[in-house]
């Protein structure tokens, strides 16, 4: 599950629902500068600019296997980083 919240239309680059079987759809826009970066209750991560949000289930643990050991988001995610 996701949502992506715009402030204002004029964020958005393209939109594309295509009448074929694939059914591909493209989602393009402009958070803006990132304001914000947080889990809801581990499990949603939240990505906040100045221009909206986007919100994805996507844990903390999750986030934390993908990311090298040795960058400074892996090491702070492992001391609750901006949890809700």
């Amino acid at each position: 599950m996701f949502s992506i919240e715009l402030k204002s239309k004029e964020h958005v680059k393209s939109l594309s629902l295509q009448n074929t079987e694939s059914g591909n759809v493209l989602i393009e826009g402009f958070l803006g500068k990132l304001e914000n970066l947080s889990f809801a209750e581990g499990i949603m991560l939240e990505i906040n600019g100045s221009n909206g949000s986007l919100r994805m289930d996507f844990s903390k643990k999750e986030l934390k296997r993908l990311l090298p050991k040795r960058t400074y988001i892996h090491k702070k995610l492992g001391k609750g980083v901006n949890e809700e």
